[in-house]
């Protein structure tokens, strides 16, 4: 232990070798601080403490835990020498944490440095605050760093730490544009601040829309100086390249402006920073180009933002088509990246598209992979009736020789283009079985399935499939997909084909079957559901096709799906009659016409932010988009669904409500919040005999059959989602049907509704409330579906309305709902139009929740005292004790409660008091039982509601919804 001490020497190295291994490693043996002999030893100076401390610090980052001589850095923080409270400081950010009990100590030393007024110690304070960033630091520190931020006599690098600091943190003070508003302020605070004010832009805009004129004459004085007016921030001749950047990035997180002069002096801004892109450099290194770049690639991501100045796009564009051959690998790749996003705009889309000679050449001469996957993006992106088969037809010759990584994308783009621009339908078969036949292998079950449902769905088109996957069955090579598509198609369209001798029915089932022993099991159960079909289409071909099925192989196969299809096919054929067998075998009907699950595959594959490229903004009038809407051809409308008039609703106009107030108020989230308080549990009612001697007694303790369990809790956690959540339908609509859904300065959305069992109509009024017409006005409603098993729980069918709103008017769409199986997030209504020029975009959730198909069941009271005791599994049950947000008055209540769908039951419940419902939620696949039982305590202003049903996520569910309302 004395082997540091400050009156010794430490052993030589060959001695170091004889020390035990123990010794050598721990911390404690080997790099303590010198032993306290007595009270005469004379202690440590402030270089020892500073050099042992060093030491810790360095046998920390060699991986050991360090669990003393954090006192001695604590004491490090007084000192008056930089060196010494710099170690301090460097040992605090790297070692401490948030729940030290020397944080109150460590707070303290901080204070003082940051009262100290020495430039030096407060720079040290604020990095080790943002280096920390614990909750406990910045509420101790959340007035003193705004205020060395704005004050006055605070020098430039103190302002730059505090706007990083408040940077770092994100803390919900509201920060002055002080910095842009001052003409002499310094450009490195200005930089240091617009970073701070855009990161509080990005969560609250509303709060900083004063920020927009300030940002926009700043950017025209650095924009319109020259090289040497800037001196000390001019970079290689480009003034003050990371501001500009910085700017416009603030300036991408609002509209254009409202105001003619500021949006004037901005899109003049915008034109020099074009105009200086053509000018010659003015120097050959490569710190000038990459500043010019930086600033003119910004410009045109805030030009493609805007979208409403169609010159500028038009410039952007072909300042952008001037990089697609440059020598820069960078260069061209971020040009492709920057032109997918303005081939969907209907300003510059035709300026894009007379640059597919080159996009074209660079995906097949380039060399970089990730260039030619953005030039088939941008090849995706550009892609319209006119050009589509030229586009498609150059990339299934690319796919031949694509990288393994990107031809699975390749594939699903090329599915889509000849889906979504088919002029006819035979090019659309030809093209998918080339893609089949090239890359077979990335071919996925989306893009067959999808090719299978457009044949059977028109009736033009059957026979060449037939004809077409005939002939390409015949090749030596064939991949099994195509065996797929091949065994379905000539199973159900076979007989299209077989007057023709070369494809009579023997020799089609000769050419399958030849196939079927090199397939995997899942084909050759499709190809024995393709037999079983040819002995209805060719009574001819029944006894081969029975002697193939009481083969042995078959019979006895060790595959259990592989036995049964050949058992029951077998004995189907030679006992059902001639015309039970053509009913059971009938041709499939049509399928219904929903979003093409190739592009909900790519949406998927390209992740969360991608919708908006692959579907969003421009759309050919002129194509047939058979990925979803209504189809030209009346003869191949897909068959509407047996509930789609059923219910016989009649439109009416929504009942007039005062608007939404205005003011949000301040929403950004408070980092170093706990949240809102837990709200106290209700104590156990007077009347606790009800139900008593169906219920043991639960083995928790009272707190916990009192404490309120948080909806997070239940859940589960969460992880953040990538993209704020749509905003909810108000909570009124779960026990009424008509109102106000939505409400701004333009827009106002109206709801009428109706459900009877699991099927209901619902219509929306969209209300232009101002005088000038939208353009593009298209809603979209979507259902997620079960985010865990992708399985569709509402079948939503819409009616289109039209393109263009007048001022002033008001259009009515027709939502057809039939709940398929119970579900927990309601459909996504997405309404998108422009306004003045200017794209606006607007997420609903619509209010359909799985109550909505509660059909109220009358019972006894013995016949409720049954069900319950048989739903008595503790995840059958669920239980919320809640405060009243409303005055507690019966029949407020009961008229909720009927609302909500239940049937209210009588002389059930002891205490008069209580609540009692029952019924039945109706969805297609299964019917779910629900009893519910609500207590109010008048004295306490407290609920208990108590929800039993079949299924656990109901029940949670249902109490939730239930819990809101009261």
């Amino acid at each position: 232990s004395q082997a540091l001490h400050p009156s010794t020497h430490p052993p030589p190295i060959r001695a170091w070798g004889r020390i035990p291994e123990t010794r050598r490693c721990d911390p404690h043996c080997c790099l303590p601080f010198p032993p306290s002999s007595g009270p005469g030893d004379k202690a440590l100076d402030g270089y020892s403490k500073k050099k042992y401390v060093c030491k810790l610090l360095f046998i920390f980052l060699l991986g050991h835990d360090i669990d003393f001589g954090h006192m001695e850095a604590v004491n490090l923080l007084s000192s008056n020498k930089y060196t010494e409270k710099q170690i301090g400081y460097l040992f605090i950010s790297v070692l401490v944490n948030s729940n030290s009990e020397l944080i109150r100590l460590i707070n303290n030393a901080i204070k003082n440095d940051l009262a100290s007024r020495n430039p030096t110690f407060m720079c040290l304070a604020l990095h080790c605050i943002a280096n920390v960033g614990s909750r406990e630091m910045g509420e101790a520190f959340a007035a003193d760093i705004p205020r060395i931020l704005v004050a006055g006599d605070s020098m430039d690098s103190v302002k730059q730490s505090a706007a990083l600091c408040l940077l770092r943190l994100s803390s919900t003070w509201r920060a002055r544009t002080s910095a842009l508003t001052c003409p002499s302020a310094p450009q490195g605070v200005v930089t240091a601040a617009v970073s701070l004010i855009t990161c509080l832009c990005k969560k609250n805009p509303d709060d900083f829309k004063t920020c927009i004129s300030l940002a926009v004459s700043r950017l025209s004085r650095i924009v319109s100086s020259a090289s040497t007016d800037l001196q000390d921030y001019t970079y290689y001749f480009v003034p003050a390249p990371w501001l500009s950047v910085k700017l416009l990035r603030l300036l991408q997180c609002y509209p254009p402006p409202e105001d003619a002069a500021v949006k004037g002096r901005l899109v003049e801004c915008l034109e020099t920073v074009l105009n200086k892109a053509q000018e010659p450099p003015k120097s050959k290194k490569v710190q000038h180009s990459n500043a010019k770049n930086a600033i003119l690639f910004e410009t045109i991501s805030l030009i493609i933002h805007y979208d409403s100045e169609p010159n500028l796009l038009v410039r952007a564009c072909n300042q952008l088509g001037q990089f697609l051959q440059h020598r820069e690998t960078n260069l061209r790749y971020l040009a492709l990246e920057s032109m997918c996003t303005l081939a969907s705009s209907e300003f510059s889309h035709e300026a894009v598209k007379t640059h597919i000679d080159t996009v074209i050449n660079a995906l097949k001469t380039e060399r970089d992979v990730s260039v030619r996957q953005r030039a088939a993006d941008l090849l995706y992106a550009m892609c319209d009736r006119s050009n589509a088969k030229q586009i498609v037809s150059e990339m299934l010759r690319y796919l031949e020789t694509a990288d393994y990584a990107i031809r699975e994308e390749i594939v699903l783009k090329v599915a889509i283009l000849a889906e979504k621009y088919a002029v006819d339908y035979s090019w659309y078969v030809d093209t998918i079985l080339n893609l089949i036949r090239i890359a077979g292998d990335y071919v996925s079950e989306e893009v067959w399935y999808r090719v299978l449902q457009i044949v059977t769905n028109r009736d033009d088109v059957q026979g060449y499939a037939a004809k077409t996957v005939f002939e390409a069955l015949q090749a030596p090579a064939c991949h099994e997909n195509m065996v797929k598509v091949g065994g379905y198609i000539l199973g159900e369209f076979g007989n299209l084909i077989a007057g023709d001798p070369r494809s009579s029915p023997p020799v089609q089932f000769s050419l399958l079957h030849s196939k079927f022993h090199l397939c995997s099991v899942a084909t050759r159960a499709l190809l024995l559901s393709t037999y079983i079909k040819f002995i209805n289409l060719f009574p001819e071909t029944k006894a081969t096709i029975q002697g193939v099925l009481r083969a042995g192989s078959q019979l006895r196969n060790a595959d259990v799906e592989l036995q049964q299809r050949a058992v029951e096919y077998l004995t189907l054929s030679s006992v059902a009659s001639t015309d039970v067998l053509a009913t059971v075998l009938e041709e499939m009907p049509p399928f219904p016409e929903r979003e093409s699950s190739i592009l909900a595959k790519l949406k998927r594959k390209k992740g969360p932010g991608a919708g908006s490229a692959l579907d969003d903004g421009r759309r050919d009038p002129s194509s047939n988009d058979i990925n979803g809407g209504v189809e030209p051809t009346p003869s191949t409308v897909s068959t509407p669904s047996p509930s789609a008039d059923l219910l016989g609703l009649r439109a009416a106009p929504p009942p007039a409500a005062p608007p939404a107030p205005s003011g949000a108020g301040n929403l950004l989230v408070d980092v170093f919040s706990d949240g809102p308080a837990a709200q106290p549990g209700l104590g156990p009612s007077a009347e606790e005999a009800f139900l008593s001697e169906l219920e043991p007694p639960a083995p928790e303790s009272p707190m916990a059959l009192l404490a309120d369990p948080a909806p997070a809790a239940e859940a589960g956690p969460r992880q953040a989602p990538c993209h704020p959540e749509p905003p909810a339908a108000p909570p009124r609509f779960v026990c009424k049907n008509n109102g106000v859904l939505f409400e701004n300065q333009l827009l106002q959305i109206g709801v009428k509704s109706e459900f009877r069992q699991n099927l209901g109509r619902m219509y929306l009024f969209y209300g232009n409330k101002t005088s000038v017409q939208f353009q593009n006005f298209s809603p979209t409603v979507v259902h997620p579906g079960d985010l865990q098993t992708h399985i569709l729980s509402l079948a939503v069918q819409t009616k289109r309305v039209a393109a263009q709103v007048d001022g002033g008017a008001q259009v009515q769409q027709v939502l057809n709902i039939e709940c398929l199986r119970d579900f927990l997030t309601p459909p996504l209504l997405s309404v998108r139009f422009r306004y003045g020029g200017a794209p606006q975009s607007l997420t609903l959730k619509l209010p359909v929740t799985i109550n909505k198909f509660f059909q109220p069941t009358e019972m006894a009271a013995q016949d409720f005292f049954q069900r319950w005791k048989q739903l008595s599994l503790p995840q059958q049950e669920a239980q919320k004790i809640f405060k009243a947000n409303h005055p507690m008055d019966a029949e407020v209540t009961k008229a909720k409660l009927l609302g909500f769908g239940s049937a209210l039951l009588d002389n059930v419940d002891p205490n008069p008091e209580n609540f009692v419902g029952a019924g039945i939620i109706q969805t297609k696949a299964l019917q779910v039982g629900c009893l519910l039982r609500l207590e109010p305590n008048a004295q306490a202003q407290m609920y208990r509601l108590t929800l039993r049903t079949s299924k656990e996520p109901v029940s949670r569910h249902l109490c939730e919804l239930l819990a809101q309302q009261f």
